[in-house]
């Protein structure tokens, strides 16, 4: 049974971000809380909760309730009809996002939030251009791969969206200003960026584009000035910002919103994966009062055949009312103390760990051959034959029982909201094996 579900997965579907040959995909079987398990009995940690977006933890039953609830009364109807779960959700939304922000546009995914929220963006503005960061992950549909200055993005590059402007993140890590202070490094961040947009005619930028914390590109900390910074930009050339919430939205980084670290309300914000936590595919665009407005008398010209899904519905109104009722927002923040402190005591011990960057239950740890030079355990963008130490690295971490997301010279801190100490505890001890290996390549 094992080998022949495993057979039909690699003979007739195709997997992500991979070459298709000699993969070994872990085996499934059924997941509960911070657990995988395999169709063997053996189980993994989630120390990335899978892909950032099972915020809630596995095998929650009520979320099955409340779909099998909803798909009892209806299941489907175009998104031209209401719903009293659509109507319910859209509620939620607006009384838990920041500011005046009050309207969603439901969406499947992330990706689709992102494609649409540009496209709200230049119909509000009349603008065409979007600047975003070069050290950023959108999507991977065209326009929001476009919009990531990922490198994934490159194969598409020739077929690439048009009108998109990439910015240096203020990185105070490795600072292209080379500043000696996190908040030089951004004041020095604002200066380039308000420069690109003169050099890009503020007429025509219709938005910047930003993630509300730094997810897959490294977990780059915001100094602490930088979005409030950002906005007054906007306001100050008329530019909408797009707040980019799909992976730090509903806990992950302590508070509800990552944004909300920053006490700033973006113009249009982009929902997914926590939304749900994963159990089924929604995301979502929501607007401030004044776009929202705008499209009574304009027509919104955007639309989905799944938007609103009701089924989908019910599944993130209940999964935002266990995120609410377990206290899983302030548990993300207390969990992500702990955490940091217990990567501070790995750095006395592992000679590449170069620095670490949390955000409640969002961390990355950034290794490197030599504290001093800040020399990268693995290139960013790394071509396959430079990628032994991740891969090395990578092994041990499935051999010994984790799955968690390990990138170039990053492995990656991110479990499920819920995530007890004594989980924490056996992933740091498995993620310190890992990073031994890496400790060896080390000058």
């Amino acid at each position: 049974m094992n080998d022949e579900i495993i057979k039909n997965n690699l003979d007739y579907t195709l997997f992500s971000w991979t070459k298709q040959g000699n993969l070994n995909p872990i085996n499934a079987s059924y997941a509960e809380g911070s657990y995988i398990y395999d169709r063997e009995g053996k189980k993994y940690l989630d120390f990335s909760s899978q892909l950032m977006n099972v915020n809630i933890g596995h095998g929650n039953q009520r979320i099955t309730d409340a779909v099998v609830k909803q798909m009892k009364e209806v299941s489907y109807v175009y998104p031209g009809m209401a719903t009293d779960v659509r109507g319910r959700l859209g509620k939620k939304i607006a009384e838990i996002t920041p500011g005046n922000l009050t309207k969603t546009f439901f969406t499947l995914g992330g990706a689709e939030a992102i494609e649409n929220a540009i496209k709200i963006a230049r119909i509000y503005t009349g603008r065409h251009k979007i600047i975003t960061h070069y050290r950023s992950y959108h999507g991977a549909t065209y326009g929001a791969i476009t919009a990531s200055g990922d490198p994934r993005r490159f194969p598409a590059d020739a077929q690439a969206m048009p009108n998109v402007v990439h910015v240096e993140n203020p990185y105070a890590y490795r600072c292209p200003w080379n500043s000696s202070t996190i908040e030089e490094c951004g004041n020095r961040a604002i200066t380039h960026l308000e420069r690109v947009i003169t050099f890009e005619n503020p007429e025509s930028v219709a938005a910047i584009l930003l993630e509300g914390e730094s997810g897959s590109s490294g977990c780059i900390k915001y100094p602490p000035m930088y979005l409030k910074r950002v906005r007054e930009l906007c306001d100050k050339y008329g530019i909408m910002m797009i707040d980019d919430e799909v992976m730090s939205g509903f806990g992950r980084t302590g508070k509800m919103f990552g944004i909300d670290h920053h006490e700033v309300t973006p113009d249009i914000m982009c929902l997914a994966k926590g939304l749900t936590s994963g159990y089924l595919p929604l995301g979502g665009v929501v607007v401030t009062d004044e776009i929202a407005d705008y499209f009574n008398d304009t027509p919104m010209i955007i639309g989905l055949t799944y938007s609103a899904h009701p089924t989908l519905c019910a599944a993130a109104l209940e999964n935002i009312k266990i995120i609410e009722e377990d206290n899983l927002v302030e548990r993300a923040a207390e969990m992500g103390v702990y955490i940091e402190a217990e990567v501070e005591k790995l750095k006395s011990k592992h000679k590449s760990i170069g620095d670490f960057r949390n955000t409640g239950l969002l961390g990355c740890i950034e290794l490197v051959k030599n504290r001093k030079t800040k020399e990268p355990i693995t290139p960013w963008n790394a071509a396959p034959e430079d990628m032994e130490v991740t891969n090395k690295m990578a092994a041990k971490i499935r051999e010994l029982g984790m799955f968690t997301f390990v990138r170039w010279n990053y492995i990656f801190i991110a479990p499920p909201l819920n995530v007890s100490k004594a989980e924490v505890d056996e992933g740091l001890k498995i993620i310190s094996e890992a990073i031994a290996i890496a400790d060896k390549y080390c000058n």
